[in-house]
């Protein structure tokens, strides 16, 4: 079994950046990593996703501002996220899957306000 454990959410106003991080509790070999987020009162969606052969994509929402990232020997998985807007106010998860089994996090929030 592997936990997930988001951190770095926040209140940040308009057009600054947080950086979310998910630490694992123990090295695993994932095919793929990826960060969704849910917004008040809609449902989750994927935000950017890096597989195990290091493709990334992103949702077009949020590309040229969020960045995917993984450092393997911090079991950890990032998501850069500047120039935010109101609307990437929301629950971010982490998500990692390694053939049937996924994994997610708790979840961090994310309040974009000025």
């Amino acid at each position: 079994q592997v936990q997930l454990v988001e951190s770095g959410g926040g209140l940040v106003q308009p057009g600054g950046s947080l950086r979310l991080s998910c630490a694992a509790s123990r090295m695993m070999i994932f095919s793929v990593y990826a960060w969704y987020r849910q917004p008040p009162g809609k449902q989750r969606e994927l935000v950017a996703h890096i597989t195990g052969g290091g493709s990334i994509d992103y949702a077009d929402s949020v590309k040229g501002r969020f960045t995917i990232s993984r450092n393997n020997s911090k079991k950890t998985l990032y998501l850069q996220m500047n120039s935010l807007k109101p609307e990437d106010t929301a629950v971010y998860y982490c998500y990692a899957a390694s053939g049937p089994l996924t994994y997610w996090g708790q979840g961090t929030e994310v309040t974009v306000s000025s």
